[in-house]
């Protein structure tokens, strides 16, 4: 039993040195944990579950993620025994590979609109220059970092554009450029197919200041912190508003590569967003009424201390833990009586904050 909770520990509090995700990784993923039986993806698969490409209601956070997969949790199992589906493992890395996954699938993003995305391709001026036949191919249509590479690669020449034409370039909404995106995903040939991979190999800093992103933002971690909680679609549009004011600030134009981009964008943006924000003190309250007290504040039950310190939480570890060890805690806690817990994406992000906490003890 020690063992079991010592294995949960750790699952739960292993610290990578860098942070990994990408979406082809966690489509495969999706696959071999056989998640295809149950839900289908844009029409293809399993009729058991909501087809998982076409939910209306995006804008989840990791963390609402992580929560409406642990309510789900005692029904997936359920089904899954019922149709005698096996489930593969699932490690941390497997878990971020899956956030990846359903952020390549717009889930992290507001929802938008297609109609208001033609309104607002033709009043800010984009029809212009750019044919909705060409601008349809553009990459960043299906992969947000390279939608962040052309808001930062061309900015200079489409304010130059601009310019030539009398007009100031139009300031753009984390609205608009969504409901412009789904206008061009939604153009006739256009697949609606999306990728995402974000990848660190310590380079980050130097980017940071070759870029030029220095002369305004003092350090990496001060840029993450304006930046906490925004999806790359808001990043991306606070990019083309911020041109002026990094060229006032002699920012050169330095172009950045795919690559780069996706290294500085880690180590600046990712690892945090995928944390996610919450309220320590909430995340206390959270820990007491869900009636994790009574087995972590426990000696005898063998589960570990919790918070502990040195540990690290996130969306992803609580999916990890969830998948591996959820059914065990499930018929654990059925033998004491008490209910399985169920969080909204608040109370998860609050739960998460809670157990990143802790203290070392004297």
């Amino acid at each position: 039993m020690r063992t079991f909770f010592f294995l949960l520990l750790s699952a739960l509090a292993a610290h990578a040195a860098g942070f990994s995700a990408d979406s082809a990784r966690g489509a495969r993923l999706f696959e071999t944990l056989n998640c295809l039986q149950c839900h289908s993806v844009n029409g293809q698969g399993g009729k058991v579950g909501p087809d998982l490409g076409r939910m209306l209601d995006r804008g989840f956070t990791p963390a609402t993620l992580a929560a409406t997969m642990w309510n789900h949790a005692p029904g997936m199992w359920a089904a899954m025994r019922d149709r005698q589906i096996t489930a593969g493992e699932l490690d941390e890395q497997g878990a971020q590979d899956l956030m990846a996954f359903f952020y390549a699938a717009r889930f992290f993003e507001k929802p938008g609109d297609a109609g208001r995305g033609k309104r607002a391709f033709q009043n800010h001026g984009c029809e212009s220059c750019h044919a909705v036949s060409a601008a349809r191919q553009w990459p960043g249509l299906t992969d947000s970092i390279a939608l962040a590479s052309a808001m930062w690669n061309h900015r200079a020449e489409m304010q130059a554009a601009n310019a030539s034409r009398g007009r100031a370039a139009p300031q753009i909404s984390a609205q608009d450029l969504t409901d412009i995106l789904v206008f061009l995903r939604n153009q006739p040939g256009e697949s609606s197919a999306g990728s995402f991979r974000i990848e660190t190999d310590g380079t980050g800093q130097a980017i940071f200041q070759s870029s030029g992103c220095a002369k305004c933002h003092q350090s990496l971690d001060a840029l993450a912190q304006l930046v906490q909680g925004k999806t790359l679609t808001e990043i991306a549009a606070e990019m083309w508003n911020h041109a002026p004011r990094m060229a006032a600030a002699g920012a050169a134009a330095v172009q950045l590569s795919s690559d780069q981009m996706r290294n500085l964008i880690s180590a600046f943006w990712a690892s945090k967003f995928f944390s996610d924000s919450g309220r320590p003190a909430a995340g206390a309250r959270v820990f007491a009424a869900k009636n994790c007290t009574l087995c972590h504040n426990d000696a005898a039950s063998g589960a570990p201390h919790l918070p502990a310190a040195g540990s690290e939480f996130s969306g992803a570890g609580m999916i990890s833990v969830l998948w591996r060890h959820g059914p065990r805690m499930l018929d654990q806690m059925k033998t004491k009586n008490l209910p399985w817990p169920r969080f909204d994406g608040a109370e998860m992000a609050d739960l998460i904050a809670y157990l990143n906490n802790a203290k070392p003890k004297p």
